[in-house]
C-alpha cells in the first residue's frame, strides 16, 4: 500500500494484519468512533489490510460534523449582528447552516474571528469593552475543559461582554444512540483514546456491559489502530465484551480528575440535538447554574430549530455507520470540500472529507 510504504513501521503494520486474518472467522463490523481516526485509517490504507469479512465503518466522533444546523444558524445570526465579534475555531466557518455559513457572513460585513483558544476570545473581551464577544464552543470532553477554563476566567475578570454558544457534546451516549438505532450493525467499537484521556473508562465499561459489545481504547498511529481492531476482532471471536486500553501511555483508567472537577464545576450534563442523529439525552454539556450568565442563547434569546440537512446529504447515515461517503449520490459532485452540502465534508476530521483526500481517483487507492 502506498500510504502505508512511507510509514516506519510498515513491516509491524503487515505482521498486525497477517494475524487479523487468521483470527477471524466470520463478518464482523467494527466502528472507530473518532474521525481523527478515520482520517488516519484511510491515509496509511490500514482497511485494504483487513480481510473481506471485516467492515470499519465511520462514526459520529468529529465534533464539527455532528454540530446541528440550528445551533450553525445561531452562530451566523450572532455573526451579523452589529456590535457582536463571534470568536470560532477556524474549522467551523465553512459549515453549512440553512442560511448559509459562517465564512458567508463574514464576507458580508460580519465580525467573525478564527482564534486559537477560547481564552484569546476571553482576552479579546477584555481588550474591546464596548464589543459582545461569543466564543463557538464546539468539541467534545477534550475541548471541554479550555472552554470551561475561558468561562471560569470571564467570570473571575467580571467581563459582561463574554459569552460561550455551547455545542460541547459527550461520547458515550452517542455511541448508545447508535448501538439502540434500529438499523445498528456495528458489533465492536474503537474508542477515541483522546477523550478517554480525560473522561476515564467508567462510562465505556458501562456500555460494553449493557450491550455487550467489545470496546477497545486506541490512539492516531497506524499501529495503535491496527492493535485495537485485532483486539477487538478477538474479544468478538472469544464472545467477551470488556473494555480494554492498550494506550495507556496516554490513558488513565481514571481519567484527568482536575479538568474533570473543573467540568463539573462549570458545566451540567444537558440533551443535546446532533447533525443527522437528533437528539440525544444527556448527551452534551451545557453551562451550570453559577455560569449562566455566559450562555450566549439566554443572553441573546436565540431561539428557532434552523432547517433540516439538505435532502441530498447522506451525513446522518454516514455519522450513524450505515452507509461510507462513496454510497452518497451527490459525494464529489454537488457535494466537495469547496462546496459541502454536509459537515463532513468540510471538517477536518470529517469521513468525507477523509474519502475525497485520499481516494479520489488518480491517488493510488481507489474510490
Amino acid at each position: 500500500m502506498k500510504y502505508l510504504d512511507e510509514y516506519r513501521d510498515a513491516a509491524t503494520a503487515r505482521r498486525y494484519a497477517r494475524l487479523i486474518a487468521r483470527r477471524v472467522t466470520r463478518p464482523w463490523t467494527i466502528m472507530e468512533v473518532c474521525g481523527g481516526q478515520t482520517h488516519s485509517i484511510l491515509r496509511h490504507g490500514l482497511d485494504r489490510l483487513l480481510p473481506g469479512g471485516v467492515t470499519l465503518v465511520h462514526g459520529p466522533g468529529c465534533p464539527v460534523c455532528v454540530t446541528p444546523v440550528a445551533l450553525i444558524d445561531r452562530a451566523v445570526e450572532l455573526a451579523r449582528r452589529p456590535g457582536v465579534v463571534l470568536c470560532s475555531f477556524g474549522d467551523m466557518l465553512r459549515v453549512p447552516g440553512s442560511r448559509g455559513d459562517l465564512f458567508s457572513a463574514r464576507a458580508g460585513g460580519g465580525d467573525v474571528r478564527v482564534v486559537y483558544a477560547p481564552l484569546d476570545a476571553v482576552a479579546l473581551a477584555e481588550r474591546m469593552p464596548d464589543r459582545e464577544v461569543v466564543f463557538f464552543a464546539v468539541g467534545f470532553e477534550t475541548t471541554a475543559p479550555a472552554n470551561a477554563v475561558a468561562v471560569a476566567r470571564a467570570a473571575e475578570l467580571a467581563l459582561s461582554n463574554f459569552s460561550l454558544l455551547v455545542a460541547q457534546v459527550l461520547v458515550p451516549p452517542a455511541m448508545e444512540a447508535i448501538l439502540a438505532s434500529p438499523g445498528n450493525r456495528v458489533q465492536g467499537f474503537l474508542a477515541p483514546g483522546h477523550v478517554i484521556a480525560v473522561t476515564g473508562v467508567e462510562a465505556y465499561e458501562t456500555l460494553a456491559s449493557r450491550w455487550k459489545v467489545p470496546i477497545v481504547v486506541t490512539g492516531f498511529e497506524p499501529l495503535d489502530l491496527l492493535q485495537g481492531i485485532a483486539m477487538v476482532l478477538r474479544q468478538l471471536e472469544e464472545g467477551r465484551a470488556q473494555v480494554e486500553n492498550p494506550y495507556a501511555r496516554a490513558v488513565r483508567s481514571g481519567g484527568n480528575p482536575d479538568a474533570l472537577a473543573l467540568l463539573a464545576r462549570v458545566f451540567e450534563v444537558v440533551p443535546r440535538s446532533w447533525r443527522g442523529i437528533g437528539e440525544i439525552p444527556r448527551s452534551g454539556l451545557g453551562l451550570g447554574p453559577a455560569f449562566r450568565a455566559f450562555d450566549a442563547e439566554r443572553k441573546f434569546a436565540l431561539t428557532g430549530t434552523g432547517a433540516a440537512e439538505d435532502a441530498a446529504c447522506m451525513a446522518g447515515s454516514v455519522l450513524r455507520g450505515i452507509a461510507k461517503p462513496p454510497e452518497c449520490a451527490v459525494f464529489g459532485t454537488r457535494c466537495t470540500p469547496e462546496h459541502p452540502l454536509g459537515a463532513p465534508m468540510v471538517s477536518a476530521e470529517g469521513s468525507c472529507a477523509a474519502y475525497w483526500r485520499y481516494r479520489r481517483p488518480g491517488v493510488g487507492v481507489g474510490a
